[in-house]
């Protein structure tokens, strides 16, 4: 069977299967991820913000090389400024594409542990808010879990509505 096709996890996954079930599944809510599934996808996601960050630094200093000591009334150089705004921009439209594909495999990852995706609010609460997300995120799999798979929800469905 395509491991893709359904919504159980992909114990065991590749970079590249992680990626490409992300892809796939971008939108999907329903079902769940493994640890695998999810931890490759936090490691990608971390590394595009570390190479933004990295990118950051040598437009500011580009920048600075090409128009030196210039500086505007807020003492900051226009050319430093102008190549940390673009990189700015392209991890704003960066953070565009892939939020909702993140939250979902996030939201998966936590059914597989046998948690409502409500748990994806711990992300806003300030402090150590995200950092708990993470645990969780870290929870072995559960087979309870497979109560969030959409073929376990249809025929609750279909009993309600005979």
């Amino acid at each position: 069977t395509d491991p893709l096709a359904d919504d159980a996890p992909l114990p065991g996954a590749s970079a590249r299967q992680a990626v490409r079930r992300l892809t796939r599944r971008a939108t999907v809510f329903t079902g769940r991820a493994s640890r695998s599934e999810a931890w490759w996808v936090v490691l990608l996601n971390a590394l595009v913000w570390l190479g933004a960050g990295a990118l950051t630094v040598v437009a500011a200093l580009i920048g600075d090389a090409i128009r030196p000591s210039r500086s505007s009334d807020l003492g900051l150089s226009p050319g430093p400024v102008l190549g940390v705004l673009i990189v700015l921009a392209l991890l704003t439209l960066y953070v565009l594409v892939t939020l909702v594909p993140l939250l979902a495999v996030s939201a998966r990852r936590l059914h597989d542990a046998n948690l409502p995706a409500w748990w994806l609010l711990l992300a806003v609460v300030p402090g150590l808010g995200a950092l708990a997300l993470l645990v969780l995120l870290a929870l072995p799999s559960n087979p309870a879990g497979a109560r969030f798979d959409r073929a376990a929800a249809e025929p609750a469905a279909a009993v309600s509505t005979a």
